[in-house]
């Protein structure tokens, strides 16, 4: 299934796309009704906040006075873990039970208001914030809910900022316009990405992309934090480091539209041992392991041994987001030159020059080859002798500079 996360600041209008999403058919699994619903009366939640904040947070008719609960347990700070060691397990509980009874083929739209303050975005396939800037919702918060300006101020200063949102936001929704430019935008969301991208999880099917360079976009930086987040905890203990490289990695430089990633293991057991974790996680494993990914031909020592460019390649099932993630042993020349590339690059204008000025030529070059495949391995193969040249320049800069891979 497809796990997406939902949020927004208060008063942005999350219910709304949430609502639209569900007459779609996606299933719906609200944080905040989660949270209503393990404390109603009768239930272990209530019980177990009664024992430990006694019966004056209780309304005469034996549900939970909230504002009283409130002064109770935000009191101290032993007091709000009190609450938290009760409310938390309970709601992650309910909430997994939900998730598991969807279907297989489901498309699972979790709304949570706390998402980015809870640093939960890499636990989803996509993240998708609903926007609109403080003051109109103050202006919204004040005029349609009845809130008083200053505790709408407080309640949004509370919360995770604008730009904090914006950085966690694989998919950024503008509501600031008519109510129904949020709803084409939610309805344009399920059925141009989120469909296709469940679909192409459950078949295990990898997002292409044509070999055409576009001009630098500042987008890809941010791109690539939120994909080395997810990865970093799909991998886990496999993977010894996790990193964004490639032209894409590169500030002002002119690319395919691709991510590159590389997963640094510590050997090629490791990797292959990731290969259904990635799929299941959005990330199908590719047939073709050396496709897209020139080597130098040239090499000293163990550099030149053929095997010790091995890895395996993997791409992204997001139509919005095509990625390219290559799993590479740690120390192996193929893994240095990942890094080395991507640090040489950034600090090497001219460098960087020649480099847009191969891929244009290869860009023409692969023009003429009308099928997709053909043209990306054309392309590749165009960008070969720069590479070659490439590799000894930039070990060249890494013994100038006392260049190393860092952390």
């Amino acid at each position: 299934m497809l796990r997406v996360g939902l949020t927004g600041g208060i008063g942005a209008g999350k219910s709304t796309v949430s609502k639209v999403l569900a007459e779609l058919g996606a299933v719906i699994v609200d944080a905040d009704l989660i949270a209503r619903e393990v404390v109603e009366p009768g239930t272990p939640g209530l019980a177990a906040l009664v024992d430990a904040f006694g019966l004056g947070i209780l309304h005469d008719d034996g549900s939970l006075n909230r504002p009283a609960l409130a002064e109770e347990a935000f009191g101290s700070d032993d007091s709000r873990l009190l609450l938290n060691s009760i409310l938390h397990p309970r709601i992650g509980a309910r909430t997994a039970e939900l998730v598991d009874g969807a279907p297989a083929d489901g498309i699972v739209v979790q709304d949570i208001p706390l998402l980015v303050e809870g640093r939960m975005g890499a636990a989803f396939n996509l993240v998708v914030v609903v926007y609109v800037d403080q003051e109109e919702r103050v202006r919204r918060l004040v005029e349609l809910r009845g809130m008083p300006e200053a505790d709408a101020r407080a309640r949004i200063a509370a919360q995770a900022s604008d730009e904090q949102r914006r950085a966690a936001a694989d998919v950024l929704l503008d509501n600031s316009g008519a109510p129904e430019l949020i709803r084409e935008q939610a309805r344009a969301l399920f059925e141009d990405r989120l469909l296709p991208f469940e679909a192409n999880l459950r078949a295990g099917t990898a997002v292409s992309v044509p070999p055409i360079v576009r001009p630098s976009n500042p987008e890809w930086a941010a791109q690539g934090r939120r994909l080395v987040e997810r990865l970093r905890l799909v991998c886990g203990d496999h993977a010894v480091r996790v990193d964004h490289v490639g032209s894409t990695a590169v500030a002002g430089l002119d690319s395919r539209d691709l991510i590159d990633i590389q997963i640094t293991v510590k050997d090629l057991a490791a990797a292959d041992a990731l290969a259904d974790p990635l799929a299941a996680a959005g990330f199908p494993r590719l047939a073709d392991e050396n496709r897209d990914s020139p080597r130098p031909a040239y090499g000293v020592g163990g550099e030149g041994d053929p095997g010790l460019w091995d890895k395996r390649t993997h791409g992204g099932a997001d139509p919005g987001r095509p990625v390219h993630i290559s799993l590479r042993v740690e120390g192996w020349p193929g893994q240095q030159f990942a890094l080395l590339l991507r640090d040489w690059l950034n600090a090497d204008e001219d460098a960087r020059a020649d480099f847009v000025a191969v891929k244009q030529s290869a860009v023409a070059t692969a023009a003429e080859n009308l099928h997709e495949d053909d043209a990306v391995t054309a392309y590749t193969e165009a960008l070969a002798p720069w590479f070659d040249l490439g590799y000894q320049r930039a070990w060249a800069w890494a013994e100038s500079t006392g260049w190393t891979p860092g952390d």
